[in-house]
């Protein structure tokens, strides 16, 4: 059994006790549930569900293992030839690492 969901603006297909990296989730603190509702599809062993766009009633109950994980970091780094314009930034994106525990519908 798997479902497409939407968690904070990113499509994840998510099946039960897997653990995915979403971008950070606020307000949450580590071993709290979270619920999502936006469920875009389900499938329970050949039997597909699709909503249009979301099922009603479908839920993914998850469980908040870190709140806070720094991805790579991402050098920016800009020039212009014979100007002497240089510039170099650096990016870490946040993400959540959350466990999901229940796909209903």
């Amino acid at each position: 059994m798997y479902a497409i969901v939407d968690i904070a603006g990113q499509q994840f297909k998510v099946s039960k006790d897997q653990e995915i990296f979403v971008h950070k989730l606020k307000d949450v603190n580590p071993g709290a549930q979270v619920e999502f509702d936006k469920v875009l599809l389900v499938d329970d062993n050949g039997s597909v569900k699709i909503g249009m766009p979301v099922i009603e009633g479908a839920k993914i109950t998850a469980t908040i293992l870190e709140p806070l994980i720094k991805g790579d970091k991402v050098i920016v780094f800009k020039k212009k030839r014979r100007k002497g314009y240089k510039r170099k930034k650096g990016h870490r994106q946040q993400f959540s690492k959350i466990v999901i525990n229940n796909i209903s519908y």
